[in-house]
């Protein structure tokens, strides 16, 4: 053999032997293993011994040594090892089954709970919508309600005022339980020229009123005519209250057909209580009142 080949050859057996070895230490722990599960199992099945020949070097038994009842206590031994394996495995299963079960069940509690705690809150919050759609309609029924009475009233008020002032007389005599004491243009010593209105003698204080609606231009005290009122008429005729005891309008007044103006006195050049009326059309000079109050409807 060449010098060459020699140290191939010599890792080669090496490598051989110790495969060898490790075959024959795997064989000892597989014969130890079978020999202890065999004791264990002779021992349940009531036998204190076990035929089982091994060799460290030898080749693996052929034969385990067990009797026929040893060899059926052992197959119930295996038998019942995979029953209560099965068992075990089974509680196991029903164990974390029951677990799953409990807190998917719990879980399912607490979701119902929040449910019907929305519900709740849900519908809370629809009767204190529902509520405040009542109180808003109430108080908009009640606000309609009172601005409707509020223009009835104004339209009755003003059909009233319409009423009363269609019913009022358009023209009065300016005052009342009196008797004439002068006419128009009458002479005498009591006046400087002839007498340029009507004279209506009335107890002290008897109301003067306007013959007709106006504006009063005048309220003032006018020399011989003493407290003297003076009213613009629409038409613009002047009309004029004279020697009145007082005055109960102001200039810039508005007057109605029969609206106090004064009262009867005795103020300027006067020999007795008397209201002195004239008619000046225009604001003009006088004319006779007697025609002009007749023709408006009165009779002195």
């Amino acid at each position: 053999m060449p010098e060459a080949e020699r140290p191939a050859l010599r890792r080669l057996a090496t490598a051989r032997r110790v495969a060898k070895h490790r075959l024959s230490r795997r064989n000892i722990g597989r014969r130890g293993q079978l020999i202890g599960l065999t004791a264990a199992l002779a021992a349940a099945a009531g036998t204190t011994a076990v035929g089982v020949s091994s060799s460290a070097t030898g080749p693996a038994p052929t034969s385990t040594g067990l009797s026929p009842s040893q060899a059926d206590a052992l197959t119930a031994a295996r038998i019942d090892r995979r029953d209560l394996g099965s068992r075990d495995a089974s509680r196991i299963d029903l164990g974390l089954a029951a677990t799953r079960k409990a807190a998917a069940d719990k879980a399912a509690k607490q979701r119902a709970a929040r449910l019907a705690a929305n519900a709740t809150l849900t519908e809370r919050r629809a009767l204190a919508l529902a509520s405040a759609k009542a109180v808003a309609a109430r108080k908009a029924a009640a606000k309609a309600k009172a601005l409707a009475a509020a223009k009835a009233a104004a339209l009755a008020k003003a059909k009233a005022a319409a009423a009363k002032a269609k019913a009022a007389p358009k023209i009065v005599l300016p005052t009342t339980g009196y008797h004439l004491t002068a006419r128009f243009d009458q002479a005498g010593g009591r006046w400087a020229h002839n007498h340029t209105g009507l004279d209506f003698a009335a107890p002290m204080g008897t109301p003067v009123r306007s013959v007709m609606a106006g504006e009063v231009i005048q309220a003032d005290y006018e020399g011989a005519y003493g407290r003297q009122v003076k009213v613009r008429h629409a038409d613009g005729t002047v009309t004029s209250y004279s020697h009145m005891s007082e005055f109960d309008v102001s200039v810039g007044d508005s007057v109605s057909a029969g609206s106090k103006v004064g009262a009867i006195g005795m103020t300027g050049n006067t020999t007795g209580p008397h209201v002195h009326f004239e008619v000046l059309p225009g604001g003009g000079s006088p004319i006779d009142p007697e025609p002009w109050l007749r023709e408006h409807g009165v009779n002195p």
